[in-house]
């Protein structure tokens, strides 16, 4: 290769570092949302990590006994195809955009292992946003944390709602807890062996797959929601996710045709979140 196109490939992957913003400006970004819609931060210590979780300043004082939770995605997991991130606190917090856009009842958000407090969780390493994003410690702390939310906002039953790795985290949770009246995810990861296998991507070797939970899964409500434009996470995984339950589970799949990963699920989610908790 010329020594020019070199110093220009160069050139073109340092310029692309310096456009990711930072891990504090990731956390400023979503504290703005939160704040803007009277939303408080809480750290909650879950085991092996602290987790980070945004609520209403008055949702103990909401008097509804289901919590709906929304479990953030996979975060900046990789700045490139081969280097891991050194830090996956989002740059889009979908599912904190979700969560404020809720048009009725409890809701709260809950951040992943490692996602916003990367410098208090010493047991952080990137195998938890690469090869161990759903290991069965990070599904462990975010159980934890459930448990803690329903304290603080007073609720005995969850509605759980995950994007992307997220929905694989929900799915994993509402596979393992007995208070869990609903699942629903928004382009969700839920068989990542044949996710890595479709995109030619590493396995997740130290992970859990939702996939591998049919069973315990097999009478709980769910709605997956799947964008016909998703090259992340395309629709006919979705679809074969639920096509492997048995005839009459309670298992919806909705595809919208125009959406893809990120777009535009915040915009139409009153209408999305209608539909999945009143069928």
């Amino acid at each position: 290769m010329p020594a020019s196109l070199m110093l220009a490939g160069l050139a073109a992957a340092l310029a692309a570092c310096t456009t990711v913003p930072t891990p504090q400006a990731r956390r400023d970004a979503a504290e703005a949302l939160a704040q803007a819609r009277g939303w408080q931060a809480q750290a909650i210590p879950a085991g092996a990590f602290t987790l980070l979780a945004y609520l209403p300043a008055s949702a103990a004082a909401d008097s509804a006994d289901t919590l709906t939770v929304y479990v953030e995605g996979d975060g900046l997991a990789w700045i490139t195809r081969s280097q891991p991130s050194d830090d996956p606190t989002p740059r889009d917090p979908l599912a904190l955009r979700l969560a404020l856009a809720q048009p009725g009842g409890k809701a709260a958000y809950l951040g992943r292992p490692c996602q916003y407090l990367r410098q208090q969780n010493p047991a952080c390493g990137s195998r938890y946003w690469t090869t161990a994003r759903f290991a069965p410690e990070v599904v462990e702390a975010s159980s934890r944390a459930l448990d803690q939310l329903k304290q603080a906002t007073a609720s005995r039953r969850l509605i759980l709602v995950g994007h992307s790795g997220g929905g694989a985290v929900a799915a994993l949770l509402a596979a393992r807890r007995t208070d869990v009246d609903r699942l629903i995810t928004i382009a969700g990861n839920l068989d990542h062996r044949a996710w890595t296998t479709r995109l030619r991507l590493s396995p997740l070797t130290a992970s859990l797959n939702p996939a591998d939970e049919i069973a315990a899964l097999r009478q709980l409500p769910q709605w997956h929601f799947a964008g016909g434009r998703d090259s992340a996470i395309p629709a006919e995984l979705v679809r074969n996710f639920a096509a492997a339950f048995p005839p009459g589970a309670p298992v919806h799949v909705a595809v919208e045709p125009d959406y893809d990963h990120h777009c535009c699920w915040a915009e139409s989610w009153p209408r999305l979140y209608r539909m999945a908790v009143e069928r």
